[in-house]
């Protein structure tokens, strides 16, 4: 299938923006790309190929065009993929001129505007008054190695426009790309937001030599944990079991490509938070969600036995170990 059309942009070059883009050319003729540096367009153009991500993906140049403007790749495109730090989304929005709200817009940052304690949705919303029908949440169990491997992944776009949401779906289906659509914005981020943050006490839980059968009762306890949330928050009908939600905390907590479990094993081990952060080549979301899902809770009182005992080794330099032997008498 060959969709024609120039108008989906992606906004970001990492590695999940690398994977969105490979999936993407799988039926779209040709893409827009934000780059914030012009160097690294240059040296993409020379490589073919990501300089700093997914290098073993090679694009074919002839079907991509490459911004450095995000004013210019906005106003030009009708569907914008978001795939980049939350922490950096408002410093490249707040230069955008062009109206967004008739665009498409597709979240697959999986993290929270600190800043401000708001989901994707929620902050292009107040931003930009973008109407949350036409939003959308990509959601996991996907890994961006994982794509790059062309190893069988499934995604679920979630959007309250369940049918604009089945569209991008084909977009990105493909022989290694299964695709399902949910209604649950609020609760699939919120999912892949909190998932991080399990993921990093996964990660401690690793580095101070907790093995498999703890985490095991730690992923138990941590879906529960999601489910508390999300259904005090958004209170709909869902079924925690699905991938969107078991499947996407299953894959951060236990893959090798999990850079929040790598965190929390940094932690885990003995590392400072700030020595932790230093060492990370790429951004760990579950550090920044950490913070602002302590802060939201404190509105609805949720049990949070896991995200409060990792936001209290990451903010208030609780000891890891002791931290972890306390969390342990509180699941079942």
């Amino acid at each position: 299938m060959n969709i024609s059309t120039n108008k989906v942009a992606v906004i970001g070059s990492g590695s999940w923006a690398t994977a969105l883009s490979k999936m993407l050319l799988e039926n779209v003729g040709q893409i827009n790309w934000f780059f914030r540096k012009k160097e690294t367009v240059e040296r993409f153009k020379k490589l073919k190929s990501n300089p700093r991500y997914l290098q073993s993906v090679e694009f074919d140049l002839d079907r991509i065009q490459f911004y450095t403007n995000i004013n210019k790749i906005t106003s030009e495109s009708d569907i914008l993929v978001l795939a980049v730090p939350s922490a950096f989304l408002p410093g490249i929005l707040e230069k955008v001129k062009s109206d967004l709200r008739h665009k498409y817009i597709l979240s697959g940052i999986k993290g929270i505007v600190s800043e401000e304690n708001l989901l994707m949705v929620e902050y292009l919303n107040k931003h930009f008054n973008v109407p949350f029908e036409n939003m959308g949440v990509i959601a996991g169990p996907c890994h961006a190695e994982e794509v790059a491997l062309e190893k069988l992944s499934y995604l679920t776009l979630a959007g309250l426009d369940e049918s604009k949401a089945a569209n991008f779906a084909r977009l990105v289906n493909c022989n290694y790309i299964f695709t399902s659509v949910s209604d649950d914005i609020w609760g699939t981020e919120y999912t892949s937001v909190i998932k991080n943050i399990i993921a990093i006490g996964a990660g401690i839980a690793h580095g101070l030599r907790y093995g498999d059968n703890f985490h095991a009762v730690l992923v138990s306890n941590a879906i529960r944990e999601i489910k508390r949330f999300v259904d005090t928050v958004h209170p709909i009908n869902r079924d925690i079991k699905d991938s969107a939600y078991l499947g996407d905390l299953m894959v951060t907590v236990y893959s090798q490509f999990s850079r929040n479990r790598m965190f929390g094993t940094m932690i885990g081990k003995g590392y400072s938070v700030k020595n932790a952060i230093l060492d990370m080549d790429m951004v760990a979301e579950g550090y920044y969600a950490s913070k602002s899902i302590y802060e939201i809770n404190k509105k609805y009182g949720v049990s949070m036995p896991i995200s409060e005992a990792v936001y209290r080794i990451l903010y208030e330099n609780a000891s890891p170990k002791r931290e972890i032997e306390r969390l342990t008498k509180k699941l079942t």
